[in-house]
């Protein structure tokens, strides 16, 4: 019997976001519209549980595209080691995208792969009849409220989100947007969810068209 999914959905909103092509190097450069994981880790950051799974199915882009030049010092552990010793930062240069605004939809479905749960979460699945269900109403209280498990950024930390909540009546998804074509596109580097290994997996082929962006359904490693 195949298991029973659940939507949530919820908009989203940032002065600056990006969505790292890794193919960009060491000056990284977004995608036109946030990939799989990202979208995922956004539920996740309102409201996360390993006993359940979110299946991003799709994205509505309601703000049009606009790439920017980006300058940071970084200081992370990807410096030389001399860098490193001597406590020196060196300037990234990155290509970001400008004032975004999102609509993203997922599924919940209960975490098939029970042997991977922690006690506290097996407990809570144990005792829950849909945790799927569940989910899905903890979350839509949670978003109502304005609450999260943890701060929304748009792909790098410093880029938080200006808005995060229910959809507002004055966004608008960009339906007469040209239609944008996406050769190769991360999709997760975890695919087993919680406690999993990584195992990096693109899409290929992808087309925001009318405004929207559908994450091909791979259900046998979602």
């Amino acid at each position: 019997m195949k298991e029973k999914a659940y939507q949530i959905s919820m908009e989203i909103a940032g002065n600056t976001a990006i969505w790292t092509r890794p193919d960009s190097g060491d000056s990284p450069c977004s995608y036109p519209a946030p990939t799989f994981s990202a979208v995922r880790a956004l539920f996740e950051s309102v409201l996360w549980g390993p006993a359940v799974l979110i299946i991003p199915r799709k994205v509505e882009l309601c703000s049009i595209p606009q790439f920017h030049s980006y300058v940071t010092n970084y200081g992370g552990p990807l410096r030389s080691l001399i860098s490193v010793k001597n406590g020196n930062n060196y300037q990234m240069f990155a290509t970001v995208l400008l004032d975004v605004c999102y609509r993203i939809y997922a599924d919940v479905i209960s975490n098939p792969n029970k042997k991977s749960l922690p006690k506290t979460a097996a407990k809570w699945e144990r005792a829950t009849t849909s945790p799927g269900h569940a989910y899905q109403e903890i979350f839509n209280r949670r978003l109502a409220r304005g609450q999260s498990y943890a701060t929304l950024f748009l792909g790098w930390s410093e880029f938080t989100a200006s808005y995060f909540g229910p959809f507002r009546k004055g966004t608008k998804v960009c339906t007469d947007l040209p239609d944008i074509y996406i050769p190769s596109m991360l999709r997760s580097v975890f695919q087993d969810e919680y406690c999993s290994k990584p195992y990096p997996v693109y899409d290929t082929d992808l087309c925001i068209h009318a405004g929207v962006l559908e994450y091909p359904r791979k259900e046998s490693r979602l």
